[in-house]
């Protein structure tokens, strides 16, 4: 089996689950009940949850809510009306890694939540658009700050998207801003990236609560994360983990 097809049929699989649990965001429901399916469904499918596989975490899911931007532990408290929630989730499939991730936003939502989220989309999208061969790591980033400040909202700028293959997390790293020093990095056929979107409502800074794990933001302002596994084809950029 070829990488191109490992990582299709993973990111596949990854996608279908992605939209399960995505349907499971709702009042009521707890993180670590998604972060329990999610292990069940990438198991059932013969694969293996990579996130457990990081060094000192042990679940197959991150779940940030609200100010919660990412490594969040997926824990007992319920969700709430008006959470907004963020699951990130990856698993191996045949030696490959897939990564990805999408925000809920519980019923009700205020107008401003809901153009957040639409950005935050727009923002992943058209980072996707331009990575394409010869195009440059600079140019994913720069799309995605762009449509985020245009709107008034910030990137985040302490973390990064990333290389993806044979290990989770590799090189390059994939600033969602316009890094100068990422002008240097030229996409090519055959790489497979996985592009992070990662916005707030506020100011970007970020600071590490106390389970030594999440991080949020500095003024507890809302965030958003969409992220996709991406295979960069003589074509252009293809899409591996969407919801299916």
């Amino acid at each position: 089996m070829t990488k191109f097809q490992a990582m299709t049929e993973g990111g596949k699989r990854l996608g279908h689950i992605k939209g399960i649990l995505a349907g499971m965001v709702k009042e009521g429901v707890t993180p670590l009940e998604i972060d329990t399916l999610a292990e069940k469904l990438i198991k059932d499918g013969g694969d293996k949850p990579n996130f457990k596989m990081e060094h000192g975490y042990h679940h197959s899911t991150c779940i940030n809510v609200n100010e919660g931007m990412v490594h969040g532990i997926p824990g007992k408290v319920p969700f709430r009306p008006g959470d907004v929630v963020k699951i990130d989730m990856g698993l191996l499939h045949e030696g490959y890694h897939l990564d990805t991730a999408t925000t809920v936003a519980i019923p009700p939502t205020t107008g401003a939540v809901t153009r957040f989220l639409d950005v935050s989309k727009q923002a992943l999208a058209t980072a996707i658009f331009v990575a394409t061969p010869g195009n440059t790591i600079y140019d994913i980033g720069l799309a995605m700050q762009t449509v985020a400040e245009a709107s008034g909202f910030n990137v985040i700028r302490e973390l990064t998207g990333h290389g993806i293959g044979r290990k989770l997390h590799m090189e390059p790293y994939i600033p969602c801003f316009a890094d100068k020093t990422c002008k240097k990095h030229f996409l090519a056929v055959d790489q497979t990236i996985a592009v992070e979107a990662m916005l707030t409502m506020g100011d970007w800074h970020l600071v590490e609560d106390s389970d030594g794990w999440t991080l949020s933001t500095q003024d507890r302002s809302i965030t958003a994360m969409f992220e996709e596994t991406v295979y960069i084809t003589a074509e252009g950029p293809k899409i591996l983990t969407s919801i299916n």
